[in-house]
């Protein structure tokens, strides 16, 4: 395939912004790139045959319909692995994202909708030539031809080495679905002693980590680090310099988040809270997302002890209501499948974070803890949050203060009073320069260059200088080397008795959704996800887990917590006021208005409860 010559996108940053300032959003697309730019190593299309890899339904006859909750096919079906070539958020960001910079969607496809690689429909980066078998999502066949594309002698099934060898390029790194596949569609799994009757082999990279890495780590290929330790968009039609995605802009850790943590390097007891029968270590992601099931792998084959149930939940809940209400009348869709797999996406959830509430005076310490393997929330990086909500009240249950109030009815969340975990991405001035948008944060995300903020909880095993240097910092936060909790301070009103604590998970919010609606200039993805996001109640939160302490009393204005209010707090008081003390806890007990900000606005107060 013929590509464009090669142009350094500076020399066209003056007609970028020429056009932008025009234009809405330009179509063609503001940045023209090519195929090339998203060249990546593995299978091409072409390399395997569209005939081998084979629809879900061909595995139907001995994989299901004989125990639902265990089985590989039903639990399988109400996934988002199996939906995702029909995901209403990811074509509505496929658009946007198509707008933006020529083909991109060529590489978006790799991961979302991985047979178009094999289907060759990828070339139509908008995905308007994708299919049935492409609709199919991660699918089964796809999954099992997966060949480890770093060979391990020994380890490896010997065949490999051949398919290896007749690749172009063999992938180096896991990430950016640098899959390889099998061009004989040879299926692999986890078991030396199967006996299918179909051409199989024992694969012991579909156990590991590794094998969810491939897709779980994403770097925009097209935008490079620095020596400086900036980021730099590459010249048009030209490849990567470098496939390590530690190299590439961040827009998905979720691997290297894993890699870096003490479950992937020493194993993590965590007394089966994930679920799952046999040993309670958990060391890899399919412990946790593959729990495993005293069950069959087949109608007919043997009942094993660690059989991985293919539930493949995580946090997206809200997608699979949006899939079943969009596609609920299509044969190929099973809302009862999708339901199931919705009730363990809330499960996951909830099991993701532990929280423990301690008083001292009158502040409240909530501390989150991090049960994951990855940071908290993990993922796509745009939109979802996770946030506290902190609710006081009196003997009487009348509300007194909150903090995180959520609006249900405007979809819009008190931001300034509470703490939320969250990743946002930015163009840097660099940036700004070349594509018009004002620098700072944005919702391009082809285009970022910049992490304006990532303050997620940090896994066991955190260390800031690994994580920064896998592209995985900590911004606008501190976490120091090896902490997975962040303890949040809230100041207590007088008259408490008791308090409401939640921990609050959100997919979407209001303002990303509009993002995508008003973005879109090319067809109908970003209404009708609005469509759908209304229709769902405005995809509303989900509580992770809540406790209702008791509020003890306490003296007000007691900044030094030691149950009187004398010179030493008025001595701490202006400590704090002029930034000499940073304790939370005491900006917290000094909070007199409960603006979460320790402030000249806090003085009056101060000074009025010294009279009383």
């Amino acid at each position: 395939m013929p590509f464009a010559r090669s142009r350094n996108l500076s020399a066209i940053g003056a007609a970028v912004a020429c056009l932008i300032s025009t234009f809405v959003l330009a179509t063609p697309p503001l940045i023209p790139m090519t195929f090339e730019d998203f060249h990546l190593s593995g299978t091409q299309i072409g390399d395997v045959p569209p005939y081998v890899i084979t629809h879900s339904d061909n595995c139907l006859i001995c994989h299901s319909d004989y125990d639902a909750d265990n089985e590989p096919y039903a639990t399988w079906r109400g996934s988002l692995m199996a939906n995702a070539g029909r995901d209403p958020l990811f074509y509505a960001q496929l658009t946007t994202a198509n707008q933006d910079v020529g083909n991109v969607g060529y590489f978006c496809l790799r991961c979302h909708v991985p047979i178009s690689f094999v289907t060759g429909h990828a070339y139509q980066p908008d995905g308007s030539t994708l299919d049935s078998l492409d609709r199919d999502g991660v699918n089964c066949h796809f999954c099992h031809a997966m060949v480890d594309p770093i060979y391990t002698p020994g380890v490896s099934p010997p065949q490999d080495q051949a398919i290896l060898d007749a690749l172009a390029s063999v992938p180096q790194y896991y990430g950016n679905a640098m899959f390889v596949l099998d061009p004989a569609g040879t299926r692999r799994g986890p078991y030396d002693d199967a006996f299918p009757p179909h051409p199989a082999l024992p694969s012991p990279f579909h156990r590991t980590g590794e094998f969810c890495g491939t897709c779980h780590d994403v770097g925009n290929v097209a935008v490079t680090l620095q020596p400086d330790g900036t980021y730099r968009y590459n010249a048009i039609d030209e490849a990567t310099p470098d496939e390590n995605l530690h190299s590439q802009f961040p827009l998905e850790r979720t691997y290297t988040e894993w890699k870096l943590s003490t479950f992937a390097n020493d194993g993590v007891d965590m007394g089966g809270r994930f679920g799952g029968t046999g040993p309670t270590v958990v060391s890899t992601c399919q412990d946790c997302h593959m729990p495993k099931a005293e069950a069959q792998g087949c109608f007919f084959g043997p009942v094993r002890s660690d059989l991985a149930r293919h539930d493949f939940a995580g946090a997206s809940a809200w997608v699979l209501d949006i899939i079943a209400m969009h596609y609920g009348e299509e044969p190929d869709v099973d809302v009862e499948a999708l339901a199931v797999g919705r009730d363990k996406a809330i499960s996951m959830l909830q099991r993701a974070a532990s929280l423990d509430v301690q008083q001292t005076s009158g502040a409240l310490r909530v501390r989150v803890t991090n049960e994951t393997g990855h940071k908290l929330p993990t993922g796509h990086i745009e939109g979802r949050r996770v946030w506290l909500n902190v609710r006081f009240l009196d003997e009487e249950w009348n509300l007194l203060h909150e903090y995180g109030h959520y609006d249900f009815d405007t979809a819009e969340l008190d931001e300034p009073s509470t703490s939320i975990y969250e990743m946002k991405i930015g163009l840097s001035p660099y940036a700004a320069s070349l594509t018009g948008y004002p620098a700072g944060e944005t919702t391009h995300m082809s285009l970022a260059d910049t992490i304006v903020k990532d303050n997620r909880i940090p896994p066991r095993g955190f260390a800031n200088a690994a994580f920064a240097a896998a592209g995985a910092p900590v911004v606008g936060a501190v976490y120091p080397d090896g902490q997975y909790w962040d303890d949040a301070w809230f100041a207590i009103p007088p008259g408490a008795t008791r308090a409401e604590v939640k921990v609050n998970y959100q997919t979407v919010t209001r303002h990303y959704i509009e993002a995508l609606r008003y973005g879109n200039v090319t067809d109908q993805w970003g209404e009708i996800l609005h469509n759908l996001w209304l229709a769902t109640d405005k995809g509303p939160p989900f509580t992770m887990v809540s406790l209702k302490p008791t509020v003890y009393p306490f003296i007000l204005g007691d900044i030094d917590a030691d149950e009187d209010v004398d010179v030493a707090d008025v001595a701490m008081f202006v400590e704090v006021q002029l930034g000499l003390n940073t304790s939370p806890m005491h900006a917290a007990l000094a909070d007199m208005n409960r603006d979460r900000r320790a402030d000249g606005e806090d003085v009056q107060l101060f000074v009025a409860t010294l009279m009383e």
